[in-house]
């Protein structure tokens, strides 16, 4: 084992990486802690690593000081289940006069495959002269659980699928400067967004392609980053249950209700497992639950719950009737764009019962309304948008909102209050 470790780390040494397109994280390193990066499944955790791999050799550090190991290989069966230990074994055979004298960066690339990876880490942080980066699939790295195993020598960061930025600049399209050429070449590339997605495997593949490569990274979050990472009694139940909510993206939803459907089907399922599935879902960076705003906790766990997916065009490929419904995927892509920044996330309802898609808050723990809505053409529409967001911000005290749509850019002020609707291709480009 000991020799397949060397022979895995000499080749990654000597290996061309593809670093790709410069992710928008913001992440920072602090000496003496590791660096946690996660999200779903092929959402560019591994090129985020070789990114940081990149910057180290620019700022001088060589090849022979990098130890990186993929835990998806699967060769390292017996690793995973053994002894970790024998990486950093094997890493000081090829190289002992390092050992305590100079700084080893090694790169742990999907860890929660490792079993007992917490306390190995844990260790040659404290014990050797090293610095570590870590990615992983699951939500459980942002935990108090891990932080106490970890005593505290993690800062975690959370990767989503591409941002519209981050697609612009793949595309090299400009979006600082928005002259009137730049804002139609901007438009015309979220409409690409709009159909494609975020996913970096799926921007330069055929429709049919990109159909299938989503439908299989929804089947293997399913099935590897749910029923078999929490080893599910009812597999089917759990594959049902996901369909029925990335259906329902921006819904809203109850574990009562899902429970009925599953059991309708005919499964002998309870509403705590149906709750346990929803966690683990989110664990996996697959759902998003969204909670209605209230200082009480019991009021939100009573009421209903939204439901968003991690890719607008994910829902698009492999559900059956939403594709019709694109309000819901651009309310998916709003979301998103959010929760990349906060988790703050809750959605609104007035006194009277109208609704608003989101409230948010800020860093600053600052409230901010935002609506959702293709078009605000129809009057009727017009009216039942404004009314809801008039009413919210009254009720919150609130001066400012948006309304985000398809194609319209507006301002309106009234009564002290100002309204901004706002074409989806500019809220996503600008600052928050």
């Amino acid at each position: 084992m000991i020799e397949l470790l060397k022979e895995i780390i000499l080749d990654f040494q000597n290996e061309s990486l593809e670093t790709g397109v410069k992710r928008h994280l913001g992440y920072e390193l602090v000496q003496g802690k590791a660096f946690i990066c996660i999200g779903v499944r092929r959402c560019g955790k591994s090129t985020l690593l070789y990114q940081i791999i990149d910057d180290l050799k620019r700022k001088g550090v060589t090849s022979d000081n990098l130890l990186y190991i993929n835990f998806f290989d699967d060769r390292l069966v017996d690793v995973k289940r053994s002894n970790l230990s024998l990486i950093t074994e094997a890493y000081y055979s090829i190289y002992p006069e390092k050992k305590g004298t100079e700084t080893i960066y090694c790169f742990f690339d999907e860890v929660q495959e490792a079993e007992n990876w917490e306390p190995f880490v844990e260790r040659i942080l404290r014990t050797e002269k090293c610095e570590v980066f870590i990615s992983g699939s699951s939500a459980k790295m942002l935990s108090r659980e891990l932080a106490t195993q970890m005593r505290g020598r993690s800062i975690a960061w959370e990767l989503f699928p591409f941002s519209f930025k981050e697609f612009a600049d793949y595309n090299k399209v400009d979006y600082k400067n928005l002259t009137t050429k730049n804002r139609l070449i901007l438009k015309n590339c979220f409409d690409e967004y709009f159909k494609i997605g975020g996913f970096p495997e799926v921007r330069n593949v055929s429709d049919k392609l990109r159909l299938m490569i989503h439908q299989e990274y929804y089947k293997t979050i399913l099935h590897r980053d749910v029923i078999e990472r929490f080893d599910a009694i009812h597999p089917q139940a759990v594959v049902q249950a996901g369909y029925r909510l990335i259906n329902s993206a921006g819904s809203l939803y109850s574990i009562n209700r899902v429970t009925a459907y599953l059991k309708s089907l005919g499964h002998k399922i309870s509403k705590g497992f149906v709750a346990g599935c929803i966690d683990w879902f989110e664990d996996a960076y697959f759902l998003f639950s969204v909670k209605i705003f209230s200082q009480s906790v019991a009021i939100q766990n009573v009421n209903a719950k939204k439901v968003y997916c991690i890719d607008h065009a994910m829902i698009n490929s492999v559900t059956s009737g939403i594709s019709a419904n694109s309000g819901h995927l651009l309310e998916n892509i709003i979301f998103l764009h959010l929760r990349r920044t906060t988790e703050n996330i809750y959605y609104y309802r007035t006194s009277n019962g109208k609704e608003v898609d989101f409230v948010w808050l800020d860093r600053q723990k600052k409230k901010h309304l935002v609506q959702v809505s293709l078009s605000m053409a129809d009057l009727v529409t017009k009216k039942r948008e404004m009314t809801s967001l008039v009413q919210a911000m009254d009720e919150l005290s609130l001066t400012e909102a948006s309304v985000v749509t398809l194609n319209e850019d507006q301002q309106i002020e009234k009564d002290g209050k100002k309204i901004r609707i706002i074409p989806a291709w500019k809220f996503l480009v600008i600052k928050n």
